[in-house]
Parts: C-alpha cells; structure tokens; sequence
C-alpha cells in the first residue's frame, strides 16, 4: 500500500504549488486559443462599424487608426483613436473616430463618423454597459429619423450637442439622461479630435505634402481633397 503523506507545511506548499502551475498553464492555453477569435470579432466588428457610421456604402479604411490624438481636459488625458476613410474611388471621404467616456453602467466605446465638412454620417455603440430598455436604447435613439429632436445624423458637429435638459438641442432618451449626456459627450470630443486631427494635415501639406514624397502624415495621400478648418462654437 501507498505511504499516506505526512501533513506538513512542506506537503501543504508542494501541493498548492503544483495545483497552480497546472492551472496556470491550462489558463495559459485556453488564452492562446480564445485571443485570436476574439481578436478576429473585434476586427469585423469594427469594419462593420466603419462601414455603417459612413452611411453603410463601401469603404476603404486601415485596420490601425491613422492618427491618434489627445486632447487633455482637466489635467486629464483622453485619446482618440481615428480611421481614415475612403471611397472606391481612393478619395478621402471623411473619418472614423473612436471614444470612450463613462456612461450610467460602465464604459461607453462610441465610434462617430464624420464627412468632411463635419456632418455627422452616422455612428455605432462598440461596447456598452447600460440598462437594457433605457441607456442601452442609445445604440438606435439617437440615429432615429423619426425623432429629429433625438437624431444626430446629419447635424453639423460644428454645433457642440447636449441634451435640452442642458439647454442644448437634442431629446435625451427617456429616463436615461446620464446615458443621453455621456453618449453626446463621446460624439463632441470625437469631433474635437477630427478637427485637431485635420488641422494637423493641412499644416502637414503646407510643410511637408507639398516638398516630398515620402511623408508619414496618411493625409498627405490625398492632397487635392483639404478639408477648411471651421472655428468651433463655444458651449
């Protein structure tokens, strides 16, 4: 017969030990094999949101953002990150900008399309947290042409977006004015970081497009296609 072990704190730190490591790699591999589906749905998930903030045609975009920009708010740092977008035709048509902000139940990831005026062509709800039948209703409220107090397609960004309640110019979703707020709150600083972004290229040309071939600015692409920097509104 097998020799029972004896108990001791050796026996005890032998056993947890061993039980660790052999969780630790059965996580480790069940990691390996759940990272790359998840990294595939989350690349078809944000082609498909490109597609559909810039009004559903077909599109060319980069997988990575061309351009990340931060803007800093009461000494903090928010980054956004922005797709280029083209038509079939390889013309800039305007741009993808992703955003996060804290909605009512978590984290809100928004991504806003603009064209190239600013107009608002569409957008998309990547990851939310909100209470289903209130907060969650902003991945359709605010797109509903039905309801052209609530809907924001086709609005010129330029015009800074906030709730009535606020004194702004849009219908919050019922019961869900904190959802409402944060949701408008993604889509001003998107534009933000688009504006900031477009400046950004049109200095680039100015410097850069117009001497040499080989810049790095994505905009310089394209440089029969400028967008005029707008001024923005105060709020």
């Amino acid at each position: 017969m097998m020799k029972k072990l004896q108990s001791s704190l050796l026996n005890m730190v032998l056993v947890l030990t061993g039980v660790a490591v052999i969780m630790g790699c059965i996580l480790a591999a069940m990691n390996d094999m759940t990272s790359e589906p998840i990294a595939l749905q989350e690349k078809k998930a944000l082609e498909e949101g490109i597609r559909k903030v810039m009004g559903g045609q077909q599109v060319q975009a980069s997988e990575q953002p061309d351009t990340i920009i931060s803007l800093t708010e009461k000494d903090k740092t928010f980054y956004y990150s922005i797709y280029q977008v083209k038509d079939s035709t390889d013309h800039i048509i305007g741009a993808a900008v992703q955003d996060t902000v804290n909605g009512f139940g978590g984290q809100l990831v928004v991504l806003v399309g603009f064209d190239n005026d600013g107009i608002i062509k569409g957008y998309t709800l990547l990851k939310h947290a909100e209470t289903p039948g209130l907060g969650a209703k902003a991945d359709e409220w605010f797109k509903n042409t039905d309801k052209p107090a609530a809907c924001i397609v086709g609005r010129n960004a330029a015009d800074s977006l906030y709730v009535t309640k606020d004194n702004g110019n849009v219908e919050a979703i019922t019961a869900s004015t904190i959802t409402s707020r944060a949701f408008l709150l993604a889509v001003n600083n998107a534009y933000k970081a688009y504006r900031q972004a477009t400046d950004q290229c049109n200095e680039s040309k100015s410097h850069c497009c117009d001497k040499t071939d080989d810049c790095e600015k994505p905009c310089c692409q394209q440089s029969n296609n400028e967008v005029e920097p707008k001024e923005e509104t105060e709020s």
